[in-house]
């Protein structure tokens, strides 16, 4: 099953919903930063990252989900014999953070993707791409010039899904750690 579909040149995305992540989401979203640091995270851990979240003025996080686990009710999104989504169940399929960045050097703001996961049991079936349109598409909301992020340098296949995107490398990200104490 596709989930893009175009019509008269416009990318529509069936079967998902982006919405602003809750403390319900804490479950799903604590397996979807294991997949995507390797490292386990309480639903506690979770929940006072949304906390912080709620009370940043430029942090947000979104989460796509299928139209079956939101309110719209619409089905599936993916048939259980292409995915380990099942029909009907709470599907949360993928998240994007995102910040507004301003650069004091030109004057002008971008949208900062500070964070993408697709759960595994969804990819390659267009969640991150319906959540990279979803965040230049309230970039573009908010003025901002344009969107980037920062990918560590072993994420190869997301490199390529980025360049595929139209994203291109422009720099180096340089850091120097701290001692903790």
């Amino acid at each position: 099953m596709k989930m893009m579909v175009k019509v008269w040149g416009v990318t529509a995305y069936v079967g998902m919903v982006v919405r602003k992540a809750s403390n319900k989401d804490a479950p799903a979203l604590a397996g979807l930063m294991e997949q995507l640091d390797g490292k386990s995270h309480s639903v506690r851990d979770i929940e006072l990252r949304l906390d912080f979240i709620e009370k940043s003025p430029i942090e947000e996080l979104f989460v796509c989900e299928t139209s079956a686990s939101s309110e719209e009710g619409e089905g599936s999104a993916f048939p259980e014999r292409e995915t380990n989504v099942h029909i009907g169940a709470p599907a949360l399929l993928g998240c994007l953070g995102f910040r507004l960045r301003e650069n004091i050097e030109d004057l002008t703001r971008y949208g900062e993707i500070s964070l993408l996961v697709t759960d595994k049991a969804a990819r390659r079936q267009g969640v991150g791409s319906r959540l990279m349109a979803f965040a230049e598409q309230i970039a573009a909301e908010r003025g901002c010039k344009g969107t980037w992020l920062v990918s560590g340098t072993a994420r190869e296949e997301a490199h390529r899904f980025y360049r595929e995107l139209g994203y291109e490398i422009t720099g180096y990200r340089f850091v120097k750690r701290g001692t903790e104490n």
